[in-house]
């Protein structure tokens, strides 16, 4: 895609640039979409005589450019590489600038994932892993004041309780003592909330939640302003090999395309039902988890760092325990009981039982009664029916 292009839409706003910035179209064709370039492999014009830099597709694809411009113009930022995976995104970001002897400050509520990637592959291969109320300041400050770390590692929201972390203070204190900050941006997507913006240093997703949108692809990105960690990050995504198919590329760009339509939708109808099921009685409903909500603790926060709404994830804890609450899910008719979030249908689960399995019996273990909502872009009272109905079934 020519930098010419993609500069005449730097300055409108992320819609516009979702759909227009990296997708040129076809200069031989005509072509309006990005086309899927199945190939491995390009002809070369004598050795080493490349056509625009294309030598194999594990290095680079015209499909996978496409996204990577595409998802940079969209977050504001110089550089995105995108990943085969939100994990494989994290990996190789962190494989890449850190080695055995630094440290990592987590916060003590994030995707099971990623907890256990840093807890059974990097503290074996000799990187310190500290956990923190990363949403304190307070703590975080004084764990950057008693040892030094490489990484601090915000999740905001985070998953699946949906704490808040004020981006811009953790990166002003983080940055006073040397200490880089990445935050993990998937709950939010580049729709409500640019870390970069706000002094991060770098950010990552799986695209395979809002980004992609349709629960039909696996993908990760890592986005950043910084030319020597773009270098880094690069080498080792071109060494390990962790890429997104052409394909996989292009179902992102087509989900990225709509990412702002869906993620208003996905807010408001995320508000709708965090609403309702706080109007629950007590001895039903114990606790609702959702930004949106004044009684949420980080409500201030997100109101000043979200812009335009409060993501589509809503939490919730059953008054009536654990048991009740994989019944709850089991009688969902439009939630579909299945891992994952983001996607234009309406998903339920049992975190402590599936997606955090893995961080149970740490300080990550999170409520066993705890159900996380991925509220779809379906009508609101329908979904609101369905879950007044199963909660009648418990």
């Amino acid at each position: 895609m020519s930098a010419e292009y993609n500069a005449q839409f730097a300055a409108t706003d992320i819609a516009t640039r979702a759909i227009h910035a990296g997708q040129e179209p076809d200069p031989t064709t005509g072509a309006v979409v990005t086309p899927i370039y199945a190939t491995s492999t390009f002809k070369q014009d004598g050795v080493l005589g490349l056509r625009g830099g294309h030598d194999y597709s594990r290095s680079i694809n015209p499909t996978r450019t496409s996204f990577d411009e595409q998802l940079a113009a969209v977050e504001g930022a110089k550089y995105a590489l995108s990943f085969s995976s939100g994990l494989a995104a994290i990996d190789v970001l962190l494989r890449a600038t850190v080695k055995p002897g630094d440290n990592i400050l987590l916060g003590n509520d994030v995707y099971g994932g990623t907890y256990r990637l840093l807890s059974k592959v990097f503290v074996p291969w000799g990187v310190g892993l500290d956990v923190v109320d990363i949403t304190d300041s307070k703590a975080v400050e004084q764990a950057l004041a008693a040892k030094h770390y490489a990484y601090v590692w915000v999740e905001t929201p985070s998953n699946p309780l949906l704490n808040i972390t004020d981006i811009a203070l953790t990166s002003q204190i983080a940055h006073k003592y040397g200490t880089k900050v990445v935050v993990d941006n998937t709950f939010a997507s580049p729709a409500l909330q640019h870390p970069l913006d706000d002094g991060a240093d770098a950010v990552v997703y799986s695209t395979t939640k809002y980004i992609g949108g349709h629960s039909d692809v696996v993908g990760g990105a890592v986005v950043l302003n910084d030319d020597e960690v773009r270098e880094q990050v690069a080498f080792l995504q071109n060494a390990a090999g962790a890429v997104p198919s052409p394909f996989d590329s292009w179902l992102d760009i087509r989900g990225l395309k709509t990412l702002a339509l869906r993620v208003q939708r996905h807010s408001e109808n995320a508000l709708k039902v965090a609403q309702w099921l706080e109007s629950q009685p007590s001895d039903v409903i114990e606790r609702v988890w959702y930004p949106g909500l004044e009684s949420h603790p980080g409500h201030e926060i997100a109101a000043r760092q979200m812009h335009g709404g409060f993501g589509g994830v809503v939490s919730v804890q059953l008054a009536a325990g654990a048991e009740a609450a994989k019944r709850f899910v089991d009688h969902t008719r439009i939630f579909t009981l299945a891992e994952s979030l983001g996607g234009v249908e309406s998903l339920i689960e049992v975190p402590a039982a599936m997606t955090h399995a893995s961080v149970a019996g740490t300080t990550l273990q999170v409520p066993a009664n705890l159900i996380r909502i991925s509220v779809g872009i379906e009508n609101a009272d329908d979904l609101i029916a369905d879950l007044d109905q199963a909660l009648k079934a418990i």
